[in-house]
């Protein structure tokens, strides 16, 4: 559909176009004297978009600046976190509690408006927005969670979550990776309460676009299952019937806006160039202004702008009355549901989850990735709102959840999301669906294959979503596949991650506290790393023990029967390793397993002097992996066994022997220390 034909449309918004058009300029006035002010930021999509923010916060989108995480609101996310002041500008004049003092204070210390978009510091933020295109898969994973909301929860009397989720994103988000694995995962699972804004000004940060691309926005989009509009962007009526076409036309596909605009409009210098993307224009602010028809005042919000948006927050505010309504009704209706409703949003945990896992039997000797498998039943028995997916490896990664059916268009009351191999979406997707708030996401895809997903793993620590990853066939005990397939440097890699706990347990009931971990920690992410090779049950040690080494993140798995005299220290499949050399080495020696760093780490000091006397300076490691982060536990007088280097093609065992990880080489280790 072209822009003129839209145009055409008879619009119940018409009737406010004139103080719509005048609170664009005025936001393209915010932006300007923000930027000017701390000589910082990108001007271009806050200026290009200002139209587009005027019909999504003054009549589109369904919000209430008074309750901004509203169950039922539409999501509205800045996939192109760089023009960061589009979003201030409409929160504040839309009357979130963002102040004007706080956009004056843009990208200052201790500010609530970042440089960049930050989830749960600004209100109104819907998801932590910057590197490019994760905002479009966030997104994805909100609708995703929108479409197991409604599935779930609603009745054939009560409608409570029948919201829409918008993004606006920029060339540079749709040329990412993964947007591209995510647009296409949408379009397959038909979901249609996703919208995309795709503002097309034809510029990318360095360039005019045709410079790095030449693709047919509205075939691409048709090809994958979506509708698709192109309007001009600046034409206000336009695009407020484009949306509400949108948001009225439940087909089974989600649609994209494609809107034509121009970069930096409002300052003629730059406008619609490669230099109006960053701070440039603010250079020329003063002219700007008079352009646009501001007065001099800096930071100007028209009276009538402020009546406009009170006189619309009252009618925001009574629609959510009216939802309220229908959502007490529905609460007493059905009480079981509204339960399970609130556990999900409160992020509610079994307290007695770690005993709600059956023990395994002492005999039991198996891989991590199995008895996870078990586990996991376990878990999504006690916690409904437990989903879960992987990138096309349910049979390798175990954590498909009997019983619970398969997310699809056809069911999306489902609980296993079929992810295909998009390991970049499935981690944006996942933090989306966390965004959300209503369910706990976990994904699974080889632990090798986790650097397709770190970006995404890094901001869901840095915006605390608790996201449980599934990572299995965590070493080169994963043998005949070789070195491509072998994570010899992952394991540390995400161990480098702020805010990440990393699991490698090293049997089944460390598995089942790992997972139990997981899952009570509400304020950031977890990565549960599990063997494909066998291991045994360590039944020297009780079962509760070894549970609670989970949370503890290093516990004494062995205690010495004479005096202390050396300490080795091991984590998942290795732990076999200091366990058989324990016995030659005699009664002196403690076995520490160590199957979470971070958690030990955050331990009293009396705890880990517990666990790791200091006295005892008589220390040796192993894991079949890079060495360099055991030595904070070993010192300068003990030894690490790692793997310092890539790994080989041949059966697991075999391997392991050729690298190392072995019982003699800990006796070895041990021996030739003073």
């Amino acid at each position: 559909m072209l822009a003129a034909e839209c145009s055409s449309v008879d619009s119940p918004h018409v009737m406010n176009q004139e103080i719509l058009a005048q609170a664009a300029n005025e936001a393209r006035g915010l932006a300007i004297d923000a930027v000017h002010a701390c000589s910082s930021g990108h001007l271009g999509l806050p200026l290009g978009c200002a139209e587009i923010g005027a019909v999504l916060f003054g009549s589109s989108l369904s919000y209430d600046p008074s309750a901004p995480k509203w169950l039922n609101r539409d999501r509205f996310i800045l996939s192109a976190g760089h023009g960061s002041m589009f979003l201030y500008s409409w929160l504040h004049m839309a009357g979130y509690d963002l102040s004007l003092e706080e956009v004056k204070n843009f990208r200052q210390l201790h500010s609530i408006t970042p440089g960049h978009p930050e989830f749960d510091e600004t209100p109104g933020v819907e998801a932590t927005t910057g590197p490019l295109g994760q905002g479009v898969a966030n997104a994805v994973g909100y609708a995703l969670s929108g479409k197991h909301a409604a599935a779930k929860f609603n009745t054939a009397e009560h409608t409570v979550f029948d919201n829409h989720v918008l993004a606006l994103l920029g060339d540079g988000c749709l040329q990412e990776g993964v947007a591209k694995e995510a647009i296409a995962f949408a379009g397959h699972n038909h979901l249609d309460n996703l919208i995309l804004i795709y503002d097309s000004n034809d510029v990318t940060l360095d360039a005019m676009a045709d410079v790095s691309q030449s693709e047919d926005a509205e075939q691409y989009f048709t090809s994958q299952c979506w509708d698709a509009v192109t309007v001009d962007g600046h034409d206000l009526a336009a695009l407020a019937n484009a949306l509400t076409e949108a948001k009225n036309n439940d087909n089974g596909k989600p649609k994209v806006i494609i809107a034509k605009t121009t970069i930096g409009k409002g300052i003629p210098e730059v406008a619609g160039t490669a230099k109006g993307h960053g701070e440039g224009g603010a250079n020329f602010a003063e002219s700007a202004r008079k352009g646009l028809g501001l007065p001099e005042e800096t930071f100007f919000v028209s009276e009538a702008t402020k009546a406009f948006f009170a006189d619309r927050q009252k009618e925001l505010n009574a629609d959510f009355k009216a939802w309220n309504d229908t959502y007490d009704a529905w609460v007493s209706a059905n009480p079981e549901l509204a339960a399970e409703l609130s556990s999900g949003v409160a992020k509610t945990v079994p307290s007695d989850l770690i005993d709600q896992i059956p023990e395994f039997a002492e005999d039991y000797k198996n891989a991590t990735r199995a008895s996870g498998g078990d586990v996991i039943q376990s878990v999504a028995a006690a916690m409904p709102s437990l989903i879960t997916g992987s990138a096309d490896l349910y049979g390798s990664t175990k954590n498909y959840i009997k019983g619970a059916g398969d997310f699809s268009k056809d069911n999306y009351a489902g609980r296993n999301i079929w992810y295909g191999i998009r390991e970049h979406a499935m981690g944006a997707i996942s933090n989306g669906i966390a965004y959300d708030g209503l369910f706990r996401a976990s994904a699974a895809t080889f632990a090798v294959f986790a650097d397709y997903l770190r970006p995404s793993i890094r901001l869901a620590a840095l915006a605390k979503l608790p996201v449980t990853y599934i990572l299995t066939h965590d070493s080169v005990g994963v043998g005949e596949d070789g070195p491509t397939h072998q994570p010899v440097e992952t394991v540390s890699g995400l161990r480098v991650i702020a805010g990440l706990d990393v699991f490698r347990p090293a049997d089944a009931e460390e598995t089942a506290g790992a997972w139990a971990a997981s899952m009570h920690r509400t304020d950031g992410p977890s990565a549960l790393f599990l063997t494909r090779q066998t291991v045994p049950n360590y039944t020297e040690t009780s079962v509760r023990t070894r549970r609670e080494g989970a949370y503890f993140g290093g516990y004494i798995l062995k205690k010495e029967t004479a005096e202390l005299e050396t300490i080795l220290i091991a984590s998942g499949s290795e732990v076999e390793h200091m366990m058989n050399a324990a016995k030659e080495l005699g009664d002196g020696v403690r076995v520490v397993s160590m199957p979470c760093m971070e958690r030990f780490d955050r331990q009293s000091a009396e705890y880990k002097e517990s666990v790791l006397p200091a006295a005892c300076r008589r220390r040796v490691s192993i894991e079949a992996g890079v060495s360099g982060l055991w030595w904070k536990y070993v010192g300068d007088q003990g030894q690490v066994l790692g793997i310092d280097r890539f790994g080989i093609s041949a059966p697991g065992n075999v391997v392991m022997q050729e690298l190392g990880m072995t019982a003699e080489n800990v006796v070895s280790a041990v021996k030739s220390l003073a």
